[in-house]
């Protein structure tokens, strides 16, 4: 590890781990991408003499947020297409405008805009869904974001490739070209069971399996979605999945809100993730994931946004407060999904997840330093009794003042370093003009 180079110095830090603490005056030492310690302010001043400290009196240290969901190139569809239910949204409205505008350009000036308005909420990782991985990939890389990229595969042609074997050809040369990056990863993202073949799920597990990825799908997502794969398959689709070997601990099962209790159980015992995605499945009325049955059977649970087209932003602040109070209201128990375990769940579950746990996902020496200060001396979140319920029930995304990135400082007092703000909105109303003509 390099020599200590700064020190984060909080009136509170909130480390993840252990579960539920909370550090009072602690500084968090940094040696250059890694965090190297965590002490208390006046001990860290005595060890590390002549190293630069970064006050944050104010202020909860929080490990980086986990969007474990995204579509980010979709924010350039942000409110689009409102007010529909799922099918109706996605067959009438949003693969149409796909058809006629997704190429690398939409893809990357999509990524751009989500970056910023990610790193201005605190998120420091995303876990992606989308076509064009190679673009999104480079994009995520070039502006210093961290990111697992999925490798879409779905059994239509689209402007990323036309045939089963191409889906496979370029999605494994994305796989290789990134490998080695440090930021980024990638995962196998099939749409979802009713959009994509066996065959194609057959080789899915066994590139699961030779590349040690996750396989990150919708699953379970509507009501109808699993009637329809009774009718046209026999089973339910987390049976099928089974069936076709992918319900293991590669598994991130996106959205989730029809489960039986025996689902959920088999799902604890595989070691699957499931990503709860709250808002957007308000929004388009599909359904209550059971988050408190899923957690409590000791499910790896996580949380996402979804894309902008369906939420319609990237606040995983806004994303953790819905959770909580949703997952009280289906469980009918007040002291469902606790302050602690949604905070975890934006963070160190998100990671585990998307198979970064050792990297990131709690303040802990030896991982990345992937963290976020959140100005808590806001009079909407004055006096503070709780923090972490405090960040979960009453802070706001615009209260989040610096961001760190493998030690890297992104957001300095609330403003973006090296993005041009400005350039993004010019862009973003390009492409809204664009879509307009053609809609």
């Amino acid at each position: 590890m390099p020599p200590v180079d700064t020190l984060l110095e909080a009136r509170w830090v909130v480390p993840v781990e252990p579960h539920g603490a909370v550090l009072e005056d602690h500084a968090v030492a940094l040696a250059g991408a890694t965090i190297a310690e965590v002490l208390p302010i006046e001990a860290a001043r005595e060890k590390y003499t002549n190293v630069p400290r970064i006050a944050l009196p104010a202020h909860a240290l929080i490990p980086g947020l986990v969007n474990a969901h995204t579509h980010n190139p979709m924010t350039l569809m942000r409110g689009l297409a409102d007010d529909l239910p799922l099918m109706t949204w996605l067959e009438q409205h949003i693969w149409p405008a796909e058809a006629r505008a997704v190429g690398a350009e939409f893809v990357r000036d999509g990524v751009e805009l989500a970056i910023a308005e990610m790193l201005r909420g605190g998120t420091t990782c995303c876990n992606e869904n989308y076509f064009f991985p190679d673009v999104q990939a480079a994009t995520y890389l070039q502006h210093g974001f961290r990111a697992v990229v999925g490798l879409p595969f779905i059994e239509f042609p689209s402007a990323w490739a036309k045939s089963r074997d191409e889906y496979f050809a370029k999605n494994l040369a994305v796989h290789d070209e990134f490998k080695g990056e440090s930021l980024i990863a990638t995962a196998l993202a099939p749409h979802a069971p009713y959009t994509v073949a066996d065959e194609s799920f057959h080789r899915i597990r066994v590139l699961a399996d030779q590349l040690d990825v996750p396989v990150h799908i919708h699953v379970h997502e509507t009501a109808h979605e699993v009637e329809e794969s009774k009718q046209r398959h026999g089973v339910r689709p987390l049976a099928r999945l089974r069936a076709l070997g992918l319900v293991n601990d590669h598994l991130i099962a996106v959205h989730m809100t029809q489960l039986t209790d025996g689902e959920i159980a088999e799902l604890a015992e595989a070691g699957a993730s499931v990503v709860h995605c709250p808002e957007s499945n308000l929004k388009l009325a599909s359904g209550f994931c059971p988050a408190e049955k899923l957690r409590r059977a000791g499910v790896n649970l996580a949380l996402g946004t979804d894309g902008c087209a369906s939420n319609n932003d990237l606040d995983m602040f806004g994303e953790m407060r819905t959770a909580a109070l949703l997952a009280k209201g289906v469980a009918g128990d007040a002291s469902a999904f606790d302050a602690a375990a949604v905070l975890r769940a934006a963070t160190l579950n998100g990671a585990r997840a998307l198979g970064l746990a050792d990297r990131i996902g709690s303040i802990v020496p030896g991982k990345q330093a992937d963290l976020v200060a959140v100005r808590l001396d806001a009079l909407e979140t004055q006096p503070v009794y709780h923090v972490i319920s405090q960040l979960v029930y009453a802070t706001g995304r615009h209260q989040v003042s610096d961001v760190w990135i493998a030690g890297v400082r992104k957001v300095e007092n609330g403003a973006l370093l090296g993005i041009d703000a400005t350039a993004l909105r010019a862009t973003a109303e390009t492409w809204r003009e664009r879509m307009a003509e053609n809609a």
